[in-house]
């Protein structure tokens, strides 16, 4: 029996190494991420935000929409796809729907947060939580729900920022009791903060680097005890940059030609989005040519 890609990543967590996982908002960021080499793709709900609706990461988007782009990323890439959640949209009871469409439409790990609605990004302020029994409800219910074993639950606190450290790690063992699968807490403040993590909890951990955020930003060879790096806002922010410059030049100079330097070449375009395949199948069910002429 082959392998699927929730085992696969399941798998990868258990036994290592750390895997680095860029966010993805859209089916073409996941085609560039996979592209890339990059093993795991995060459908970031800040990204999803940002790009979809053009507003902050403050709980807007619905589970419809959130289902709907993971359908369209799954099918774009072979690679496992982590699903940013956010809080289950509602209580444990909406959480079991929330993860039975999310496992239907392609998700290999599902993150639920401890917010309270209307959730905030995890390095705002003004973030309110409800109460741990609650948040350990969410993550019953979603560990239930699951239709595959190997899907992962990653339940997620926010509450070093409301609550203060030792109330995180309190709360994030509650949530391990209640049976998550790996366990991300937001925006640990310091450099001790992040590296006492992988050892003050029973179960894989998640670690979040955002430019700009609260966490400090170790790289790559210091965040071993860790199973998933997330780098949820790199593809987004880079090509705001690179559409920001090249729209610039070309409002300057009025001429594309002095933009084709910032651009994907049309090839490389078509190369990203499959265009050969698609005119493989074109070909291959096109109608025979009709010898009457």
């Amino acid at each position: 029996m082959s392998q699927t890609t929730a085992s696969a990543l399941r798998h990868r967590v258990t036994h290592g190494p750390l895997l680095a996982v860029p966010g993805a908002a859209n089916a073409l960021a996941a085609r560039v991420i996979e592209d890339r080499g990059f093993e795991a793709v995060y459908v970031t709900g800040a990204g999803l935000a940002n790009t979809y609706l053009g507003v902050p990461d403050i709980g807007l988007v619905t589970l419809t929409e959130l289902v709907s782009h993971v359908a369209a990323i799954r099918d774009a890439v072979s690679v496992p796809l982590v699903v940013d959640a956010d809080t289950g949209f509602g209580n444990a009871v909406n959480v079991t729907r929330t993860v039975r469409l999310l496992e239907r439409a392609g998700a290999d790990a599902i993150q639920l947060e401890d917010q309270a609605a209307p959730k905030r990004c995890g390095h705002f302020d003004g973030k309110e939580l409800v109460p741990a029994q609650e948040m350990v409800g969410r993550v019953r219910a979603a560990v239930d729900a699951r239709r595959d074993d190997d899907l992962l639950v990653i339940a997620r606190t926010d509450a070093r920022a409301v609550e203060g450290w030792d109330a995180a790690l309190d709360r994030a063992h509650r949530y391990v009791e209640a049976g998550a699968d790996m366990i991300f807490v937001e925006a640990p403040r310091t450099e001790e903060e992040v590296r006492a993590l992988p050892s003050a909890l029973p179960v894989p951990q998640v670690v979040n680097l955002v430019e700009g955020g609260r966490t400090p930003l170790l790289p790559l060879s210091e965040l071993g005890g860790f199973r998933i790096a997330l780098f949820a806002n790199v593809a987004l922010q880079a090509a705001v940059r690179g559409m920001s410059t090249a729209l610039d030049r070309l409002r300057e100079t009025g001429s594309l030609a002095e933009v084709a330097d910032q651009l994907a070449p049309w090839s490389e375009r078509q190369r990203l989005v499959g265009k050969p395949a698609y005119d493989e199948l074109s070909a291959r069910y096109a109608a025979p040519a009709d010898p009457a002429g």
